[in-house]
């Protein structure tokens, strides 16, 4: 469940945050309606039975732990669980993911949806995720090992059980992965890190020890039995292409009677190619378990055909596509203010100015719904140096550029920095989102007001529907967005692999 008995509670700051962003959630709903929240609610019969459906607390017991927890957000929270009630219909199901009985609810109807199911190794953020249940299917586990990506895969998929969604490393999950899926998986999917490749000299780079966790997610894939493996991965793993070909195909189990292993096949695809505002060259595993294969008469190379013959026709969006309709925001220019709500250099949750005003990559990746919040569409910190090398680049432009070789910091490595600065173009697609950009954003300049891009413009060039709150520090959420795979490529994926289950 989103909250957990506050008698129990462990941490303290996720608590904080999740209330934050329900009172956050309920002021944008207020001036969206031209209301403001009534400062004067009391925690009445009906606001504690809402926070007790909530989870917040188990009775009228807990409120003083509840206010010792929260502080000076006890009052406003209250507040607005008052507001809500006397406003539901404004909410339709916007406060659902924030309430353990509606998320079990979510979750009671997906269970019996009969929807084909995936399990999502390395999930981070959930970009793999989001992609799947676009296409139709049911997650019913996922694994990180970052905290962060697990909270905010929490929010996002309310179908999934918090159960189900594990924090930990895979290394201890893979060896009792009976007592977390119970079900059969159609579909295993993740992108194990691998960072090893620097080793040429070795005989099988990709038994790197800095390869390890590669190893158990082929581990994973021998003890689940999926139909079909989905595995992303970065272009460099490309020299261990084959090895990997190999370890797939050593998968050899034998279940009830039964003898199952696996054929594999590998592309490197592009983003772009799905409509995706961005170029990501991403190198992609699709195994398929021998039996299916046999029984469907088909391979892992016709699933590919089939991928790209879906691509097909599909129309190049930009990263103006992807920046239109879209509050404009400035570059705090004092430090520490990443993480202040402002009006002008934006707010982590915020009304959606354009709400109904659409591109169709707008539509695209919000399958044509409307979205009337805005999220993490907050500008980053930039100095006085680096303001005008933004102001002074034009799109295109990078470090080498003359124009700032009096004020580049670099300008004595730029045979190693060259892309430490560059202004994107607007009227191509943006060049790949990095976790980088939780170091420092100068690689990725707005083509059009002097700042980087924000979260969420990020998130958009990664075809994340606009409604996908990433939480967490400032900072962490460039990391989540960058680590992604772009969801519309996803559900490319999945579409072609649901015919088969």
């Amino acid at each position: 469940m989103i909250f957990e008995n506050i008698r129990e509670l462990k941490h303290k700051d996720e608590l904080i945050e999740k209330i934050n962003i329900y009172i956050r959630l309920v002021e944008v709903t207020a001036e969206r309606n031209n209301s403001i929240v009534d400062s004067r609610a009391t925690a009445s019969t009906s606001v504690i039975k809402e926070m007790i459906s909530m989870g917040v607390i188990d009775g009228e017991e807990d409120l003083p732990l509840l206010e010792k927890y929260i502080g000076k957000l006890f009052t406003p929270f209250i507040n607005c669980v008052g507001y809500y009630l006397q406003n539901k219909t404004a909410f339709g199901n916007e406060l659902d993911q924030l309430s353990n009985s509606k998320r079990k609810q979510i979750q009671k109807a997906n269970m019996d949806s009969g929807k084909p199911t995936f399990a999502d190794f390395f999930a981070g953020a959930g970009g793999l995720s989001c992609g799947f249940t676009q296409a139709g299917f049911r997650v019913c586990f996922a694994n990180d090992f970052e905290d962060v990506c697990i909270r905010t895969y929490k929010y996002n998929h309310p179908e999934l059980p918090s159960n189900k969604i594990i924090q930990g490393d895979i290394r201890e999950i893979v060896c009792n992965i009976k007592d977390y899926i119970k079900e059969e998986v159609d579909v295993v999917v993740g992108g194990a890190p691998c960072q090893g490749f620097s080793s040429a000299n070795q005989q099988r780079i990709i038994d790197d020890p800095r390869n390890e966790l590669y190893k158990y997610f082929i581990k994973a894939v021998s003890n689940i039995l999926p139909k079909f493996v989905i595995m992303e991965n970065v272009k460099g793993m490309l020299k261990v292409a084959d090895q990997v070909v190999e370890d797939y195909q050593n998968i050899d189990e034998i279940r009830n009677g039964e003898q199952y292993s696996y054929k594999v096949a590998y592309k490197l695809l592009n983003s772009v190619d799905f409509s995706v505002a961005q170029s990501r060259e991403r190198l992609i595993y699709i195994a398929i378990r021998t039996d299916i294969m046999d029984k469907k008469q088909i391979n892992p190379e016709l699933i590919f055909e089939q991928i790209s013959s879906n691509n097909e026709g599909n129309k190049v969006h930009t990263l103006k596509e992807a920046l239109e309709f879209i509050k404009p925001l400035e570059a705090p220019r004092i430090k520490n203010l990443n993480e202040v709500d402002d009006s002008k250099t934006g707010k982590k949750i915020d009304k959606n100015d354009f709400d109904g005003q659409e591109n169709e990559y707008l539509r695209l990746i919000n399958n044509g719904r409307q979205i009337h919040y805005l999220f993490n569409h907050k500008a980053r910190f930039v100095n006085d140096i680096n303001y005008d090398i933004y102001r002074l680049l034009n799109q295109g432009d990078d470090a080498s550029d003359p124009k700032i070789a009096d004020i580049m910091p670099y300008k004595n490595r730029l045979h190693c920095f060259k892309d430490k600065y560059y202004k994107l173009i607007a009227d191509k697609p943006s060049r790949t989102i990095t976790a980088h950009l939780r170091m420092d954003c100068h690689s990725h300049i707005h083509p059009f007001q002097i700042r980087a891009l924000t979260p969420r413009e990020a998130a958009r060039c990664q075809s994340f529907p606009d409604d996908y709150l990433f939480l967490g520090a400032y900072l962490k959420t460039y990391m989540q967005i960058g680590n992604a795979v772009p969801c519309l490529m996803a559900k490319v994926i999945a579409n072609v692999i649901k015919k088969y289950i």
